[in-house]
């Protein structure tokens, strides 16, 4: 498995008809648009039954005190920058 650090805008190629691309994030969510062929069906992990536990893990998270205080300090940037 291979793990990537995209930042908003930069994008994974899946051979020559397929991009992955960041868009950015939002509390515990990312958000991805994928270009592709129209032909090919693509369906998130919850669309349907699964009949086996997906081989896949959430990394461990910050503590609630740390997701607090990170927002408190976007906040404030963000009433600074519309100053």
């Amino acid at each position: 498995m291979l793990k990537l650090t995209l930042k908003p805008g930069e994008f994974i190629g899946i051979g020559n008809d397929i991009r992955v691309i960041f868009s950015g994030g939002s509390a515990g969510n990312i958000h991805l648009l994928i270009d592709a062929p129209k032909e090919l069906n693509i369906a998130r992990s919850s669309a349907g039954k699964r009949t086996a536990p997906s081989p896949y893990y959430r990394e461990k998270g910050i503590s609630p005190e740390a997701q607090r205080e990170i927002t408190s300090i976007l906040m404030r940037e963000k009433r600074r920058a519309a100053k």
